[in-house]
């Protein structure tokens, strides 16, 4: 066997690592529908961060106390380019948060489950294809 075979292993590894990326945020959104609790949140501030291709992304950061009356706030972890007015600074929202954990928690209406499906998608298309054409090579040998 040849070796260019071993560049297939480039998109295996970036399917892979997109499914992982992916099925993890789908799990966590999960997780909090199940077992979340939801509070009234009010945003305080947006933590700002620049793309590797200099795009400028706003992350909410939401501070609400948990029904054990400890004080929370934490940044959202997607960012968007714009910050609309529903979740500009000093707007409520609704927050789901886990009661054991509250960093991990989703401000409803902001975090989406899009990101993580569309990474999950992705992923298994670059793993699939990748481990068929490996399979094919294999078996044409």
């Amino acid at each position: 066997m040849e070796r260019e075979w071993l560049f297939s292993l480039i998109p295996l590894t970036i399917g892979v690592a997109f499914l992982g990326f992916g099925v993890y945020g789908l799990r966590r959104a999960g997780a909090l529908r199940r077992t979340g609790v939801t509070a009234e949140a009010r945003i305080v501030r947006h933590d700002v961060s620049r793309g590797s291709e200099g795009a400028t992304f706003y992350h909410p950061v939401a501070a609400w106390t948990t029904r054990d009356g400890r004080e929370c706030e934490y940044s959202s972890r997607f960012g968007r380019g714009a910050v609309g007015g529903v979740f500009g600074v000093g707007a409520f929202v609704t927050v789901r948060y886990d009661p054991e954990d509250p960093r991990r928690f989703a401000i409803e209406g902001w975090d989406v489950a899009t990101v993580d499906r569309l990474f999950t998608v992705l992923g298994s298309v670059f793993t699939a294809g990748t481990l068929v054409v490996l399979l094919v090579r294999v078996l044409t040998l």
